[in-house]
């Protein structure tokens, strides 16, 4: 089954094009809202999309303002200004949608995708 991901503005060509080659869905975000839009819109339009929001921007990480018990899913690159581990987290990441083929996994969860590790927050 494939998983529908909505790729927040920052997040790299590399990334979606990777997740597409998986056979998932991606909405970019400037399909469907104005680039730069503000948080809070871009987590409605997640929503409302019913998607799984993958981001590198650190403020969808923080679970205090966006706790994961809210939302689909949110999944959080852990990229750190480094784009030449894209390809090892993009690794991590798809080991880990072998174990979470189904958008119900992701419900209610934060997904931290480092390099070496996985860290899911809910």
């Amino acid at each position: 089954m494939s998983l529908r991901f909505f790729a927040d503005q920052c997040v790299p060509m590399e990334v979606v094009h990777r997740l597409r080659r998986g056979g998932h869905e991606v909405i970019l975000l400037r399909d469907v809202v104005p680039p730069r839009s503000p948080d809070p819109i871009v987590i409605a339009k997640v929503q409302e999309l019913q998607c799984i929001l993958v981001s590198i921007n650190g403020d969808f990480s923080d679970i205090v303002s966006y706790p994961p018990s809210l939302y689909q899913g949110i999944i959080s690159l852990q990229l750190h200004n480094h784009p030449e581990i894209i390809p090892k987290l993009m690794d991590r990441l798809d080991k880990q949608l072998k174990l979470m083929p189904n958008m119900s996994d992701f419900t209610h969860r934060l997904v931290l995708v480092e390099v070496h590790r996985i860290r899911i927050r809910t």
